[in-house]
């Protein structure tokens, strides 16, 4: 089975992305029927449908997408996790059509100007409560944001982080450093993992090749290994830079064909219990 670990969808008819520009050719619907056109084509079984905004109505609309369509095995919501009820709206979710897809939650920490907000107390509450619900948290995260995510984590040894794209480093610019250390200091946790997702849309969008992606890749593999790797393509955002096969083919290329099975397929299944 392979497995797309990460990828959106949403309709400007039901509810703005307000992140995307005016002029983005991303400024339009994307369904899961062409999702599911680009996934036959590359060969993907099952994906995992991640939140775009952190609107609460936008959660139960993923369960239902899922439950409606066999290709989305799992759903990584949104909840406000500083909420005081946050374990009983995990248990509402879980009770709505659907809800046994809601496989993790994520915040859009990037967002966040406090540097430390997953450390905050009431955060520390809402992602203990996730843990004990049995979901996962995923980490949209800045290399600057990477030090309070080794120290939730070393905190939450019952909760496994998932680090989206790599921690969206800096590969425009080919550095490597601060966000090397800090990516290997994270995965020297074995309740984290990283998902191989979203390279391209931090590289040069005119210019980027293979070999430019090439260090971080390696930089996460080293770190975490296969079991803890998975693939996402971040589609459609990827879109603007590179198409679905470009992007499933490019991630194949970049790592070991004997990891395969692991990073493409049973890691994100045994990590998000598709």
């Amino acid at each position: 089975m392979t497995v797309d670990a990460h990828h959106h969808v949403w309709d400007l008819s039901v509810r703005d992305q307000d992140w995307i520009a005016e002029d983005s050719p991303l400024r339009r619907d994307f369904t899961v029927d062409e999702l599911a056109t680009e996934a036959r084509a590359a060969g993907v079984d099952r994906t995992v449908l991640v939140q775009t905004v952190t609107v609460a109505d936008e959660t139960p609309e993923f369960l239902a997408l899922a439950a409606a369509n066999e290709l989305i095995a799992g759903v990584v919501g949104w909840t406000d996790l500083t909420r005081a009820d946050v374990a009983d709206e995990l248990a509402r979710l879980r009770e709505l059509p659907g809800g046994r897809y809601l496989k993790g939650v994520r915040h859009q920490v990037q967002g966040e100007p406090d540097p430390r907000w997953l450390l905050r107390p009431d955060v520390r509450r809402g992602l203990t409560a996730l843990a004990a619900a049995g979901l996962v948290h995923d980490l949209v995260v800045l290399p600057h944001q990477l030090p309070a995510c080794v120290e939730a984590a070393a905190a939450l040894p019952g909760l496994t982080f998932v680090l989206d794209h790599l921690g969206k480093p800096p590969i425009a610019s080919g550095a490597l450093e601060p966000w090397a250390s800090r990516v290997r200091a994270l995965a020297a946790l074995p309740n984290t993992v990283c998902k191989l997702s979203g390279m391209v849309t931090e590289a040069d969008p005119a210019s980027w090749t293979a070999d430019d992606l090439r260090p971080y890749a390696d930089t996460v593999i080293e770190a975490f290994g296969p079991a803890r790797l998975m693939y996402g393509s971040d589609w459609p955002v990827c879109t603007s830079t590179a198409s679905y096969g470009e992007v499933l083919n490019l991630a194949r290329e970049l790592t070991d064909p004997g990891a395969h099975t692991e990073i493409f397929g049973t890691t994100a299944v045994r990590v998000y219990g598709l």
